[in-house]
């Protein structure tokens, strides 16, 4: 199973696809570091401009925490179509290949090499979200140092000590790569369906962008479907920001992610074992 695991990781990741998440992300968090080196620090100033009434804030809370949670709430938003670029092809892309009658007639199952791919899909996604917080934290704590990070959530502003945020952080990205995973096995679901990768790769997108906008809609009837999307928990990554944090519903969105990742996991494999490979 290792041996197998090793492979498809290598056949991935000779891939150029694979590498254009990796490189977007190693292009767009410099990028924006730069520009938060040039205002950042007035942005900072201007968003604790009303605090300054009611508290005496000494010192500036504008560091590499505060630059990197920014990131996080800019990054975030385009990351599941990073995931899509890969994960849509695991399947599909064996078709377009011609590659899955030779994959399927050696000796490993067919459930084996589904558990193959599905783990290796994981890993990749786990990686891209590594390389995401490992980039904007290195960065940001190399660039504009630590200290303390204040933290804007819809239960208002919070402002945490220096040697209570990096577990935050550390959580965050865990919280934020269960979620990735769930987009991950969608994109799995739709590309064991079709032999061509644009499929899948477009209708994850797709859906993804769909259930966001249902999802805020602010109207009775978009708001009670809210609980059935799991693009409402996507953002499990944020309760941990929250002063204190909430374990309950932490807990809870993470279950709901994981119901929704073995739908979709599930049902990948129901269509991929019995699935007629025609070349």
């Amino acid at each position: 199973m290792l041996t197998l695991i090793r492979f498809e990781l290598l056949k991935t990741y000779r891939k150029l696809r694979t590498y254009i998440g990796f490189g977007l992300i190693a292009v767009l968090v410099p990028l924006a570091y730069w520009g938060m080196s040039l205002g950042g620090d007035d942005l900072a100033k201007g968003m604790m401009r009303g605090m300054q009434k009611d508290f005496l804030l000494v010192g500036s809370l504008f560091n590499g925490w505060f630059v990197s949670f920014m990131i996080m709430n800019t990054l975030f938003v385009q990351v599941p179509f990073l995931i899509v670029l890969t994960a849509g092809d695991v399947f599909a892309g064996e078709a377009t290949g011609g590659t899955f009658r030779i994959l399927l007639t050696r000796p490993p199952s067919r459930s084996r090499i589904f558990a193959v791919k599905a783990i290796s899909t994981i890993l990749y996604t786990l990686s891209l979200v590594l390389f995401l917080g490992a980039l904007s934290i290195g960065l940001g704590v190399l660039i504009f140092g630590t200290g303390d990070l204040i933290s804007f959530t819809d239960a208002g502003i919070a402002i945490f000590g220096a040697s209570d945020v990096p577990w935050r952080f550390l959580l965050a990205y865990l919280g934020a790569a269960w979620a990735m995973c769930v987009v991950a096995s969608l994109a799995m679901l739709f590309s064991s369906f079709v032999e061509n990768a644009i499929g899948p790769i477009i209708g994850s997108m797709a859906v993804v962008i769909l259930f966001l906008i249902l999802g805020n809609l602010p109207f009775d009837f978009f708001i009670a479907m809210r609980p059935y999307l799991f693009t409402t928990y996507m953002d499990l990554w944020r309760k941990m920001f929250a002063d204190p944090v909430d374990w309950t519903v932490v807990a809870q969105e993470a279950a709901y992610l994981g119901i929704f990742f073995t739908l979709f996991t599930g049902g990948a494999w129901a269509v991929f074992t019995r699935k007629d490979v025609l070349s």
